[in-house]
């Protein structure tokens, strides 16, 4: 399989969800400081149809974003970890996420099928990417990669995401590999 070509699915292409997580702890304190980006409420959500024009975009929009925001850790930029924000210019992992997450929902993408994702890196490090949920599957927008991956084709370990039904709310990825990350309760 071609992982950037239009209509590849991955042998398992819908991550398994369970239950009601907790938040990260930078994800709660966004949400504090933009109300109106956490109270995102789809009673009946379904997966986005992944047509050649939408996944044409969500490559554009990842390679752009990609290209144009240069990485810097929060600590670099606000003097503090776990600040998550829109970049101008830099940001970390979480800062790519959003910027993508909000220029997807420009093109008419549903927030409730932009869903920002915590996983674990190889190395054990925390990141985060963002899932698009589709009807050929749930595809990741990474900042650490260029293609547009089938989420199970990553080599990470999938730990949480937003609720595809709340965006303020968290829930678990039953994808075996589970690991604890800073979060509230």
């Amino acid at each position: 399989m071609i992982a950037g070509s239009f209509g590849a699915v991955a042998s398992e292409p819908f991550m398994a969800i369970g239950g009601r997580t907790t938040q990260p702890v930078g994800h709660y304190e966004f949400c504090r400081r933009l109300p109106a980006e956490c109270t995102v409420r789809t009673a009946r959500p379904h997966p986005v149809e992944l047509s050649r024009k939408l996944w044409k975009e969500i490559i554009q929009i990842n390679h752009a974003v990609n290209t144009q925001v240069a990485p810097l850790t929060d600590y670099e930029m606000w003097g503090r970890e776990e600040f998550w924000s829109y970049p101008d210019t830099v940001g970390d992992c979480e800062d790519y996420v959003l910027e993508k997450r909000r220029r997807l929902m420009a093109i008419g993408v549903p927030a409730s099928n932009l869903l920002v994702t915590v996983v674990r890196q190889p190395n054990g490090d925390g990141h985060a990417v963002l899932t698009v949920e589709t009807h050929l599957g749930d595809f990741v927008l990474d900042n650490l990669e260029a293609l547009v991956l089938p989420w199970s084709e990553t080599n990470y370990s999938f730990l949480k995401r937003q609720s595809s039904r709340n965006s303020g709310e968290w829930v678990s990825i039953q994808d075996g590999r589970s690991t604890s990350v800073a979060s509230v309760q």
